[in-house]
Formats: C-alpha cells, structure tokens, sequence
C-alpha cells in the first residue's frame, strides 16, 4: 500500500509540473529558415503553440510536451541558435533534475539515463549561451555542440561510466570529431565524482540496503579469518529429525539453509552430513512422508514419493511458507529422513581461511551459502556458515569497529596515489 501511494503522489507530482510549468514559458516567433511547420498542429513536433498568437511558439512547452528522444534531439541540434531562452532551459533544467530525483528507486519501470541526459544538455545550452555572450569569438561554436559536452559531463558524474557512454553520444550526434571532447569531458567528470562518493547506482544500492558484493574484497579482509565474522546463531538438523523440532526451527528462525549432522555408528562423534534448504524442508513438511519412528538401517528411499518439479524454484511472490502447511498433533511426532534431500557435497571452507580468500570463492562461485569447518576436528564439525550478510561492510564493521580508521575514502586514496607517485620521482631524482 505504501509503495502504491508513493507512486500516486510522485505522480500528481510530475502532472502538477508538466500541465503548470509550460504557463511560464515564453511565445517566441518562428523561424523563418525551416522547414518544419510552425506551430506545430499536430501532435508530435517541435514547436508548440501553447496560448501563443499565430507564427509563435512557447519554447518550454516545446520542451516538456515532447517525448524524451525529441527533446534530446531538439537539445543536441545545430542551428537552433536563439530557439530557447535562458528561463526556459533553466526552469526545464530544474523541473527534469527534480523529478529524476524524487522518481528514481519508486516502484514503476523507470530509468534515470535519459532525464540525466536531457538535465545536462540543458545546462551545456545555458553553459554555451553564455559563453557566446561573454566571448564573440566563441560565437562559432554551436550551442548543441555545448548541449552533448553537457550530458556528457552529467552522465559521466553521476553514473561514472567513460567507454560506454561515449559510444552511445557518438552514435546519437554521429560525429567523431566530437570523440576527442567527449573523451575530455568524461574523465574530468568522472575524476572529480570518484574524490568524493560512489556512483548513483552504487548510492542507490546503499541506500536500499541491498546486499551487493563489490568485484574485489576489502583490504580489511585480509586481516580476518572466516570464523570471525561467521553468524553466532547455528541452528543444525539431525538426518533424521523429529517433524516438531523442523516445524519449530523453521518458524523461529529466517535461515534459508540448516546443517545436516549424522552420528559416526562407531565413535558416535557427530559428522557434518551435509545441507538442506528451507524451501525442500516445507516441501518435505507438505509432501507428508513421514516415518513413525526412527530407522535404524540407511537411509529411506523417499526420493520417489517427489518429483523434480516439487523442488524447483518458485517464481516471484509465489513461495511456501511454514504459516501455510497444517499438522494435526499425530504428525508433529512423527519423523522425516532428511539424508535423502541433502546435498552431501556443498562448498566448504576451512574456519582458519583468510576472509578475503573465502569472498573470492563465495563470489566468483556465486554462491548463496559457505559452510565453514573446524581445521582442527576436535567438537562440534561445522564451524558456521557464511551468506552474503556476512560480507556486507556494515556487518564486518558492527562486530569490528576499530577497522573504520582503516577505511579509506576515495579522496584519500587518490591522494595517497598521488602522494606515492611524488615520492617515487623525488627518489629518482636523488639516485
């Protein structure tokens, strides 16, 4: 309900501002060195009437009544000296960089490319104009060769994008010799974005809490070991378990995967058999085979009482959960064999492994659970397990709070580049 009235109000936001905006634009008369028909009668074009008399044009609503891609096109267009006044490219300036801001993360598909593009070929036409007012002699560069400097310098800012973002301005003006600027322009945006924070996207995910893992870990990392940052709160399953203690594990607890411990038939020593997902265990609780009492042979062949099917992931919104499944009191003491739906072979890593090498494995793996074992096997056979949780910066950071001095932010590590690079060549000069 939240998240459909957030989306109502951003969007008698942006009706207020595109019905009420165009009111303050001004009617400006037709160029009489086109070809294209003005005012425009029609619903597409770009010059619309807008309250204006015959032969005119109002310029902001020319830019807020027409699709994104025109109004790029209009934007990044040569020869369109004069066709927008300065009030008019800043109030649409405005009005795009405060709708993408209150628009972007809302529920509904929507992008943030496009309105960065257009707010910052908004700001090259104000940037060119008043370069052409201050500088006669820049009165030969086109303003809409301002307008793609300008997207450029905002995408390359907020997104921090250089190879990608100059291929697609080169495919829009189809002009290398715009390929040397552009280049310009990206790097020093991006450069001076990267001294102070993250890019827009990395920003949003922080925000949202999303448990990203960066490409490379932390150098923090690599002066802890995996049983340090391993969740306290183990929950293990024996292979063959009481249906009472399953259904009370998976309704205490939110974990999405349970150890599975087996008993040496000699020593009786407690040996990590293997892992069980919390969806197979509600499959299993569904599927209702249960045994009315422990087997003292191996293990039961339940496996053809279920198909693949049953086990597959369920798509959006549609997965089983333990306040669906039903148990009269019969059942709760029954038993279910859990060896049959164990996987026996799950990614393993020793308790005293570098947490820097142990986030390699997890993410160049892809994996959603590592199981941590004892190197020495003196107790209990598994250590802990390691989800993404476990990787996040703020969990290490909670549980280790002296390793935020060893955090550095961008501006210092440019810094301490450049600071380095100083070094080397006074050390050259000397030798």
């Amino acid at each position: 309900m939240i998240k459909i009235l957030h989306v109502a109000i951003v969007s008698l936001i942006s009706t207020a501002l595109m019905i009420g905006l165009p009111w303050l634009g001004d009617c400006i008369e037709c160029p009489t060195n086109i070809e294209e028909t003005c005012p425009t009668t029609e619903k597409s074009g770009n010059f619309k009437r807008f309250r204006c008399p015959d032969g005119h044009y109002n310029d902001l609503a020319s830019l807020i009544f027409d699709v994104n891609n025109e109004v790029v096109r209009n934007l990044f267009s040569v020869g369109t000296t004069n066709e927008f006044t300065y009030k008019t490219l800043f109030i649409y300036m405005v009005q795009s960089y405060g709708l993408a801001l209150i628009t972007y993360g809302t529920p509904v598909p929507s992008g943030l490319f496009l309105p960065i593009m257009i707010t910052g070929a908004s700001y090259g036409r104000i940037t060119g104009m008043v370069m052409r007012s201050l500088s006669p002699g820049l009165s030969e560069l086109d303003e809409g060769l301002y307008a793609v400097l300008g997207a450029a310098s905002f995408l390359g800012g907020a997104m921090r994008m250089t190879v990608s973002i100059c291929v697609i301005l080169l495919e829009l003006t189809n002009n290398l010799f715009l390929l040397p600027l552009t280049m310009l322009v990206l790097l020093i945006s991006k450069s001076i974005g990267d001294l102070f924070n993250l890019s827009v996207f990395d920003q949003i995910i922080h925000l949202k809490g999303l448990p990203f893992l960066e490409e490379h870990a932390d150098d923090y990392m690599k002066h802890l070991k995996a049983h340090d940052v391993c969740s306290s709160s183990l929950v293990t399953l024996d292979a063959v378990e009481s249906v009472r203690k399953i259904v009370d594990t998976l309704q205490r607890t939110d974990h999405n995967a349970f150890p599975v411990i087996v008993k040496d038939e000699v020593t009786q020593q407690p040996i990590f058999h293997g892992l069980i997902l919390r969806s197979h265990l509600l499959v299993l609780l569904r599927g209702r085979h249960f045994l009315a009492s422990v087997p003292k042979d191996s293990a039961s062949d339940a496996t053809k009482s279920f198909k693949s099917v049953d086990f597959g992931k369920p798509g959006a919104g549609r997965g089983m959960s333990i306040r669906h499944i039903r148990l009269n009191p019969a059942e709760l003491e029954m038993f279910l064999d859990l060896r049959p739906f164990t996987n026996t072979s799950p990614y393993t890593v020793v308790d005293t492994i570098s947490l820097s090498k142990a986030y390699a494995v997890f993410r160049g793996l892809g994996l959603r659970h590592l199981c941590v074992i004892p190197k020495i096997q003196s107790g209990f056979p598994i250590a802990g397990i390691l989800t993404r949780h476990d990787f996040i910066e703020e969990h290490i950071l909670m549980k280790f709070p002296h390793l935020k001095r060893a955090k550095w932010t961008p501006l210092q590590v440019h810094l301490s580049a450049i600071r380095k690079v100083l070094d080397f060549r006074n050390l050259c000069k000397l030798s």
